[in-house]
Order: structure tokens, then C-alpha cells, then sequence
């Protein structure tokens, strides 16, 4: 049976006017399966934010093949939606019209948006800032809107690129917990970019490492630490045993 996301043999290679190629993607190849937290790793520049935007149908690729459901992906879709690191949010519209947002894009009525974003507002608990506008909020709630904005659209995959790169170290914590109960939740797909080796573990099913530009997976690890998790795990020999193995894959690959 064929994976739920499958990547063959991708390829891309942008041409900025006035400069020369760059190969951003080489012989790129994935399989997620349904229902999968993926975390994706590897040094800047190398093509993990790229692909995501070619995930979502933003960026055609240049070769290969890339699909969902065993369908080809050809460009945008209701069926996935990204979490961006700068949160992306509306100033003029409150809490809940942020989150409605895809909604009334897709021509939902009124009372039924209303009710969708009355759930994932509670979902992510932001419970009683409704009528906030984001100039009002922190940077986790801020996140915390996004977030919900993207899974009120009721996406199959959710593509999320460094959402908590912008956040204090302290929010970053408690944000992947968060994230972590609502993913338990919903059950979507999700494929999430960081830098981070803790975070990525922390989360994930399964970590691809890539290597520098032109990207490609390196090397897949499978995280078997047990669900649900607790933020003390991360100081068992378990996981900093895995943190040495996918550092030693990624260091390689890093330039300064």
C-alpha cells in the first residue's frame, strides 16, 4: 500500500534573473503515512521550507513525482494548510475572524463559521479572547490563533514551517505540549520544519535529516518513545541517545 504523502525522485532548481541556477532540491524522496507527525531537520538553506511550499502547491518542481492519496499534487488544495513562523495574522480582524478566515474564503455561512472557530478556540485554549485583536496578544496566542485558523479549514495535512522559531524559549516549551494535545486530538498529518533536534524528538514519530543544498533526505530515524509524552522525558538516556545519532547525521552537513 502505497504511503499517504510519496515523493519520488523530486527535483528543483530556481533561476533568479541576473544570477546564476541554484539547486535547491535533488533527487528528493518522502513517504509519510496517515495520520504521522514528521519532523524535518537539516542546516539552512537546504531546501526544508522549499519543499513544504512545493507540498502545498505554491512550487511546482522541475521533475519527479509527488503525491497524496496516490493522486499527483498540481497545485493548491483545501486538503492542506501550512502554519507560517511569522504568524500571518490579519491585524484588522479579531481572534475569531482570523480563524474564520478560510472559512469565509470558502463561502461557509455565518453561524456555521462561528461555531467551527468557537471549537478550536477552545481547542487551543484561547477561551475568552475571541473579540482580541492580535496587537493584544502574545506571541504564543498569536501562534496558538494560527494554528487554529489552519485546522478550522478541516485539512488532511498540516504543514508547519519553524512556527515557534520567533518565540521565547520558555513559550517554545510550552507551545509543543500544546501542540502535541491538539495534535493527539485532531489526528492530522502533520510535516513540521525546525532546527531544533529536542523539538523534533520531542514531537515526532519520525525525524528526516537532510542534507545541505541540494536537499535530500539523508537519513530517517523512528523516535519509539512512548505517547503521550511528558516534558521530563527529554532528560532520559533514551532520548539524548537519540539526540547524539541525529546530530552526528546532521553535523556533516552544516557550513559556517
Amino acid at each position: 500500500m502505497p504511503a499517504y504523502i510519496q515523493g519520488r525522485n523530486v527535483n528543483l532548481t530556481f533561476r533568479p534573473p541576473n544570477r546564476g541556477p541554484v539547486r535547491a532540491l535533488y533527487g528528493f524522496d518522502i513517504d509519510v503515512n496517515e495520520g504521522e507527525f514528521l519532523s524535518i531537520v537539516g542546516p539552512s538553506g537546504c531546501g526544508k521550507s522549499t519543499f513544504l511550499n512545493v507540498l502545498l502547491g505554491l512550487i511546482r518542481p522541475d521533475s519527479g513525482d509527488l503525491r497524496m492519496h496516490g493522486k499527483p499534487i498540481a497545485g493548491p488544495g483545501t486538503d492542506r494548510a501550512m502554519v507560517f513562523q511569522e504568524f500571518g495574522l490579519l491585524p484588522w480582524r479579531s481572534v475569531q475572524h482570523n480563524i474564520e478566515l478560510g472559512l469565509e474564503l470558502k463561502g461557509v455561512p455565518t453561524e456555521t463559521r462561528h461555531n467551527v472557530s468557537q471549537h478550536f478556540i477552545e481547542m487551543v485554549g484561547l477561551s475568552g479572547f475571541e473579540g482580541h485583536f492580535p496587537h493584544e496578544l502574545s506571541g504564543g496566542m498569536k501562534q496558538r490563533v494560527g494554528l487554529a485558523r489552519a485546522l478550522a479549514t478541516d485539512p488532511d495535512v498540516l504543514l508547519m514551517d519553524e512556527p515557534f522559531a520567533a518565540l521565547d524559549a520558555q513559550t517554545r516549551d510550552l507551545m509543543q505540549v500544546e501542540l502535541l494535545r491538539i495534535w493527539q486530538e485532531a489526528r492530522k498529518t502533520v510535516l513540521f520544519v525546525t532546527h531544533q533536534i529536542d523539538e523534533a524528538i520531542y514531537l515526532s514519530d519520525r525525524v528526516m535529516v537532510m542534507t545541505k543544498r541540494p536537499g535530500h533526505a539523508k537519513k530517517i530515524f523512528p523516535i519509539e518513545l512512548p505517547r503521550p509524552r511528558d516534558y521530563e522525558m527529554r532528560v532520559t538516556p533514551e532520548f539524548n541517545d537519540l539526540k547524539l545519532e541525529i546530530w552526528h547525521a546532521l553535523k556533516d552537513e552544516i557550513t559556517i
